[in-house]
């Protein structure tokens, strides 16, 4: 009787650790029927689309050059993949808060398909430096030949850079000036920024220039040695003065006074290296040969005053000539 007992509880045991066996498997292929039907549903269950745009710069933006000659346009390269099984017309939107913009209008693709286009932008020549939103737009609007019942949208959005570049513009007001010797004058330049932002401009009289000049007796002294101007800005006036030699001799001399504008941000950014612009001014310096005189001047109104006195000696001359003619007794 006992041994009976204890074959029916190794039997009921040996039952209960097959049925557990049997729901771990049942339970694994379960699990096994999920993981493999789960994207089959995401693929057929409603019209889907994704979008992704990237830059080709490092930074990641969308770089737009504006200086005069400049290509004026930027671009982002995207693409936008169907992720479903259904046949899909997708619409193409972009936005460049005002800036004009070029992308295809529709693309249409198959079940599981992609497809890549350029999102271009163009600025205007010499625009302002700024930053900008580029938003581009993909959205369903037809699927097996009709539109969705739910929207179907994606969107990526990325900053746009109007590149800021350098451009200046150098004027004397005085290009040419007599001076005498031991003289001081003040020759004024007028710096213009002719780029799309504010810049500073290394100014002053180039080292040639002033060697030569200070070597024949000139004295340079420059009260600026740099300038901020904003981009389009009223020109600012640099001032350079100048004291003539104190000794010039008997002779008249030219001598060149060459002032130069270096553009900071074109030194710093810029690949093509320094932006700068030159102005040279003339320096007619008179030598010292009489009192408040010049020679050639001097010599030649001597020479009318000896002829005026010459011409008076003959008439007077003929003048007599003519009396004693007139009687001839006396």
């Amino acid at each position: 009787m006992v041994m009976r007992v204890e074959n029916v509880g190794r039997n009921i045991g040996d039952s209960m650790k097959a049925l557990r066996r049997s729901l771990f498997l049942l339970a694994l292929y379960m699990a096994s029927i999920l993981v493999i039907a789960t994207p089959a549903a995401a693929q057929v269950s409603v019209p889907a689309v994704n979008l992704e745009c990237l830059s080709p710069n490092p930074s990641g933006a969308v770089d737009v050059p504006v200086y005069p000659g400049a290509t004026l346009t930027g671009f982002a390269n995207c693409r936008v993949t169907n992720p479903n099984v259904y046949a899909e017309r997708i619409q193409i939107q972009v936005d460049a808060e005002g800036l004009v913009v070029a992308a295809p209008g529709t693309i249409s693709l198959g079940p599981g398909g992609e497809s890549e286009f350029q999102a271009t932008v163009r600025a205007d020549q010499r625009m302002t430096m700024s930053g900008r939103n580029l938003k581009v737009t993909a959205t369903v609007v037809e699927a097996n030949g009709v539109p969705p019942a739910t929207l179907a949208e994606s969107q990526t959005s990325m900053i746009i850079n109007i590149l800021q570049f350098s451009r200046l513009q150098v004027e004397a007001t005085e290009p040419f000036l007599q001076l005498s010797p031991k003289t001081d004058h003040n020759f004024e330049f007028k710096v213009y920024n002719q780029g799309n932002w504010a810049d500073k401009f290394k100014v002053g009289v180039t080292d040639d220039s002033r060697d030569k000049l200070e070597e024949n007796g000139f004295q340079i002294s420059i009260p600026l040695v740099s300038v901020e101007i904003d981009g389009m800005a009223a020109p600012m006036k640099v001032r350079v003065l100048v004291r003539t030699p104190k000794n010039q001799g008997w002779t008249d001399e030219y001598h060149t006074l060459e002032f130069e504008a270096i553009s900071d941000f074109s030194c710093r950014y810029e690949t093509s290296g320094c932006n700068s612009q030159s102005q040279m001014v003339t320096i007619y310096v008179r030598g010292v040969y009489l009192p408040g005189f010049e020679l050639i001047p001097s010599l030649a109104m001597l020479g009318m005053a000896a002829a005026v006195i010459a011409r008076r000696n003959m008439d007077d001359d003929e003048e007599d000539e003519e009396w004693r003619e007139a009687a001839p007794g006396l």
